[in-house]
């Protein structure tokens, strides 16, 4: 069977159907072939629990949209789905657990997802089988609940069939060659037989334009195909489901609805009803992760053994918040594998190093997505980008350097964190500490509290000895936040060090590197010798990548760019450059993040501290402003260390960037201290420069730039140089201005600050939301950045933001309401 199709869609789940049925829809030649039977893989044994609570904003939406085309399939298709719409409570035994809901309802507001706040004694008069004595209250969705995962994913492969896409069962993928222009994918088919799949011998290809995988649990063998990294890796997952329950029955026997699916988060467990008895799911300590390499060939769809003490404490935790399940025997058990990936979010875009190949793998609550993955997704392929940012789940988030055990442990890790308090300001500890700038040992020393960013070690702030990050964490001002506050006020008034060194730095040079820079980037290029920051976008005029580029000679270029997404801006800068070579010539791209360091010195004395330690034949001016002026590149001496200097600072502060060969990390640290010891040189983490940025009104790379936005919308027209051609300019002026970025001073509460996912509202009605949030030190009060409507970004509107479930007052700022000329950054000494 020789078949040409647009897009060929492999695995045969409910994300596959999903993928299937929006490609098809969207009018491409679209087939899908499984190895088995359609859900044969995590989708038969899932527990079919829809989900609306999502901390994240593209995956809330995802969810949203599911749930939505979930309730129209059988109107569609005929097929009944299943879908029973009970609604979904989430209890809260701890005032923190509470906060944690009131910082999601913010996302859920700007989502438009539906949900409700409910004391105990609420709980209590509508569920009375429920215990609510220790409860502080609960998060109800009215909209969620359940579906049957194998008729959920039967409608959506009727619905893909109904718009012209084929579905081919018994068809084994064995290999993928890219000729160029498509896609060769070689197959097999299978047969069963003695209960095991066998190969039949019958080889043949499929050449697709497009290829999506949604191997689930195969994802590994699916990587080796490709030759990529896949860290999609499954972790068991076990549900047992109860004897009915007598006082269950009598419950519905009196006419009363259903319970809606239950989740007591602080006790790591949903419970909801099946025929007359419970379902208990636990996300318990230990669960193992399964086929790191590969799932056996006798595996179809089976389960591993149950292990009870495994959950123990959950299954007690049931009895006592439903006390009628205490008698109740054990009907069945389930104890299957789910893919996880290291921060828990699926996979989901183009495969890192491969054209037209795109992956839908490591989905943990995949019935959920399918159909809003499906949905995004084939936007991503067909209309150049989705209407909401993707980026969160781009493959290319996890860099080359991840392993098979690094994936196998943090995904061990996400699935005991389900119900884990995810607090904005949470650090994860499995693999860690992994990737260390040379200084690390000299940062904890100093009191650092770490984060990671690409598996980096980065000081998040410094604290005395003894201080206990993890019980610091809060949905309000956790206790790292003084420190914070006092890091961001030395900043200002004396000098701090802050470690960039995650920072992602490519290398571009070649005969057509100037020429396909120019048409990349929307900014003139800089001369040599000087810095720019500039843009690159998306074909379809969004925010695709913010740099700063340094030119070194003529052709060579030095690009910066955001630390957590060194992979994401590699694959992309490699492929166009390729794609490009005939119109521009020939242009070498290198990811040097790992052979330089960086240190970011910011003050009024910053200067001062510097000129103790460069050598020069006049110290006293190699750092002023005629021989060094602000956005300026200088290849200094610090000591005896080589230095590239850059004369900017993303805290607003005179400051610069110190680049350094990275073996030269001791060392430089060591010098800068010392030398900063008379100068008040105070050591910065990470979250107080996210404060001083915010005083500047410097966008960010994933919170107010990002695909979703251009930069004309983001306020950045002064980098957007519209007498030059580049990519994605038509598209970015066709879009016109949506929304528009702006700075906000807000009269909070005493005891928090925006994280950056709240509303914006006008008399009671939202008009945008927060994409950044924080304190300022300079202005005494809480500041946040985010988009609204156009008119009204205009300084001086006022504005409410939604913060515990309160609206605060708010107004939007000048651009850079620190500093708005800009003189303390181009001060001369």
């Amino acid at each position: 069977m020789n078949t040409h199709v647009k897009a060929l869609v492999v695995g045969g789940g409910a994300v596959g159907c999903g993928i299937a049925l929006h490609l098809a829809r969207a009018g491409w030649d679209t087939m899908l072939v499984e190895r088995d039977e359609l859900t044969a893989g995590s989708t038969w044994h899932a527990a079919g629990l829809l989900p609306l609570f999502n901390m994240g904003y593209a995956t809330g939406h995802i969810h949203d949209y599911s749930v939505k085309l979930y309730a129209g399939l059988e109107a569609e298709t005929g097929l009944n789905a299943g879908f029973t719409r009970c609604g979904n409570l989430r209890m809260a035994q701890t005032d923190a657990r509470m906060d944690e809901y009131q910082l999601y309802s913010a996302t859920a507001e700007t989502i438009g997802v539906e949900h409700e706040f409910l004391t105990p004694a609420q709980i209590k008069e509508r569920w009375p089988l429920v215990r609510t004595e220790d409860l502080k209250g609960a998060l109800f969705h009215p909209t969620d609940g359940y579906i049957n995962p194998a008729d959920v994913t039967q409608a959506m492969a009727k619905g893909a069939r109904m718009a012209g896409a084929r579905i081919e069962r018994r068809i084994q993928v064995n290999g993928y060659l890219w000729t160029g222009d498509e896609w060769i994918v070689t197959c097999e088919r299978m047969v069963e037989k003695g209960g095991n799949l066998i190969p039949s011998g019958e080889v043949f290809e499929i050449h697709a334009e497009h290829v999506v995988t949604a191997t689930g649990n195969h994802a590994q063998r699916t990587a080796r195909l490709l030759g990529i990294k896949i860290p999609a890796i499954p972790v068991e997952h076990q549900y047992i489901v109860t004897e009915p329950d007598p006082a269950l029955a009598a419950w519905r026997a009196a006419g009363n609805p259903e319970h809606p699916v239950l989740r007591d988060a602080d006790a790591k467990w949903y419970v909801r009803e099946e025929r007359g008895g419970w379902i208990l799911g636990p996300y318990e300590r230990n669960a193992p992760a399964r086929f790191l390499y590969d799932v056996p060939e006798s595996f179809r769809a089976d389960l591993f053994p149950l292990d009870l003490e495994r959950i123990e404490e959950e299954y007690m935790s049931m009895i006592h918040r439903i006390p009628t399940s205490e008698t109740v025997g054990l009907k069945d058990d389930f104890n299957g594998p789910i893919c996880y990936t290291p921060d828990g979010n699926p996979l989901v875009g183009p495969a890192p190093g491969l054209r037209n190949m795109w992956l839908a793998e490591g989905f943990s609550f995949g019935i959920t997505a399918a159909g809003g993955v499906g949905h995004y997704l084939a936007q991503m392929m067909t209309a150049g980008e989705a209407e909401i940012d993707m980026a969160a789940l781009d493959p290319r988030r996890f860099g080359g350097w991840t392993t098979t055990e690094y994936a196998a442990k943090k995904n061990e890790e996400c699935y005991e964190h389900v119900f884990v308090l995810h607090h904005p300001d949470e650090e994860r500890e499995a693999c860690r500490p992994l990737r260390t700038a040379p200084a690390y040992d000299r940062q904890i020393a100093a009191g650092a509290q770490m984060g990671q960013v690409n598996g980096w070690e980065r000081p998040n702030y410094y604290a005395p000895a003894g201080f206990d990050d993890h019980a610091a964490r809060s949905f309000r001002r956790g206790g790292w936040w003084q420190f914070a506050k006092a890091e961001a006020e030395a900043i200002r008034q004396t000098a701090g060090l802050i470690d960039a060194s995650a920072f992602a730095k490519h290398r571009v040079t070649g005969p057509g590197a100037t020429a396909f820079l120019d048409w990349f980037t929307t900014n003139k290029l800089p001369k040599v010798g000087r810095i720019n920051l500039t843009y690159a976008l998306t074909e379809t005029g969004t925010t695709r990548t913010e740099y700063t580029i340094v030119r070194l000679a003529e052709d060579d270029y030095y690009l910066i760019s955001a630390g957590a997404w060194t992979d994401y801006d590699s694959d992309n800068l490699r492929k166009l450059a390729e794609e490009k070579r005939v119109a521009f010539g020939q242009v070498i791209v290198q990811d040097i993040t790992t052979q330089w360091g960086v240190y970011a010195i910011a003050g009024p004395n910053s200067r001062k501290i510097l000129q103790e330690i460069v050598r020069d034949a006049d110290p006293a001016t190699v750092l002023g402003n005629k021989r060094f002026p602000w956005l300026t590149m200088r290849n200094i001496e610090l000591g005896m260390c080589p230095v590239r200097a850059i004369r900017v600072a993303y805290t607003g502060e005179l400051g610069w960037e110190l680049h350094y060969p990275i073996e030269f990390g001791r060392y430089l640290w060591d010098l800068l201290l010392k030398a900063g010891e008379k100068h008040g040189l105070k050591l910065v983490g990470a979250r107080a420069q996210n404060w001083l940025r915010q005083e500047k009104s410097y966008r960010a790379f994933g919170t107010e730039l990002g695909r979703d936005a251009t930069p004309l919308e983001a306020g950045l027209d002064r980098f957007v140089d519209l007498d030059k051609d580049f990519r994605g300019k038509q598209a970015m002026l066709d879009k016109g201005i949506r929304s528009k970025c702006v700075t906000l001073l807000i009269d909070g509460p005493d005891d928090a600050d925006p994280w950056g996912r709240e509303g914006l509202f006008l008399d009671g009605t939202r008009v945008g939301r927060l994409t950044s949030g924080g304190y300022s030190a300079a202005f005494g009060k809480q500041i946040g950045m985010g988009y609204v409507r156009p008119d009204l970004a205009q300084p001086g509107t006022k504005l409410k933001v939604r913060m515990q479930l309160q609206l605060w007052d708010a107004v939007v700022t000048e651009d850079s309401p620190y500093d708005p000329e800009n003189k303390v950054i181009r001060i001369d000494g």
